[in-house]
């Protein structure tokens, strides 16, 4: 009996104790934060540069971090947020999309591979390019698909990842997963793109695959803008300077030069010159919702 109610008795106590450490050494937070999380999708994903959407809204409502980084929110969840701040944003910023920098046509193999069916298992298969001649080149298992939150990224018959533009969030998850960093992300309205990696001098590049880059430089000389170099064995762009004319991609001998605007509709609001498109269909590439800058406290 008497130790039941000792027990009792240091319950109390200690209940008492707990109750009044909680309010002496509670944190107050900023409602602010806890609003601008519930605005947020939950997603996770990682694209608006934080560990996760607790993180984002904490560097929102106390850091004044851009209120339109979310990318799978959009310019919906950007103007929600920018209303709890009280600021001005600009909404209006070229989304952002992923592609992958590898057309994998023709590529030579070197052996047969039947290890583990994911990118970064085959391309620790042998030495330089794994079980592909060319080190640079696509494997072609899909870890980009499965890292994908968005369901965005599928595998072409080619074994290509193919990038539905309308549901890419821009998470940049794929380009983490992609061990031979072929998934970039890039602005929508740059139509015109290096689909190659190969830094291999041209001689030995046109050896490996049918479609690298041999750095012939028809691009640079026909290019009015100066916008397009070479200088390490691959075409690079300038897009500062790009006038997205397309005459590079008419002249390339081995297709390495694409132009996706054709593939692309238009995005409403949008000047046919520098359209920035989002296409319901895959085309390729994939779309991510970019960041807009907010006009009110400036962050990027």
């Amino acid at each position: 009996m008497w130790a039941l109610l000792a027990m009792t008795a240091m319950g109390a106590v200690l209940a008492f104790i707990l109750a009044v450490a909680s309010k002496k050494f509670a944190v107050e937070t900023n409602p602010k934060v806890e609003l601008v999380l519930e605005a947020l999708p939950g997603a996770n994903c990682g694209g608006c540069g934080y560990a996760g959407c607790a993180a984002y809204a904490e560097a929102v409502a106390l850091k004044n971090a851009d209120p339109t980084l979310c990318a799978p929110g959009g310019a919906e969840v950007g103007l929600a947020i920018a209303r709890i701040l009280g600021v001005t944003v600009d909404v209006g910023k070229a989304r952002f999309v992923a592609l992958c920098g590898c057309q994998k046509k023709d590529v030579k193999t070197v052996a047969v591979y039947s290890g583990i069916q994911s990118c970064r298992g085959a391309s620790l298969f042998g030495l330089g390019g794994g079980w592909l001649d060319c080190r640079y080149g696509c494997l072609g298992y899909g870890d980009c698909a499965r890292a994908c939150p968005f369901g965005a990224i599928t595998m072409g018959p080619d074994r290509r990842p193919v990038v539905d533009e309308a549901r890419c969030a821009g998470c940049r998850k794929c380009s983490v997963a992609c061990s031979r960093n072929l998934m970039t992300a890039s602005p929508i309205t740059r139509h015109i793109h290096v689909r190659c990696h190969n830094r291999d001098r041209g001689a030995m590049a046109n050896r490996m695959c049918a479609h690298a880059c041999i750095a012939c430089k028809k691009c640079e000389k026909v290019c009015p803008a100066d916008a397009i170099h070479a200088p390490n064995y691959l075409a690079e762009i300038d897009y500062g300077k790009c006038i997205g004319c397309g005459k590079c991609v008419a002249v390339c001998p081995h297709q390495v030069l694409v132009n996706l605007h054709p593939a692309r509709e238009p995005e409403p609001g949008a000047t046919a010159g520098n359209a920035a498109p989002e296409s319901p269909e895959p085309v390729g590439v994939g779309a991510a919702a970019s960041p807009a800058s907010r006009q009110g406290d400036g962050e990027p």
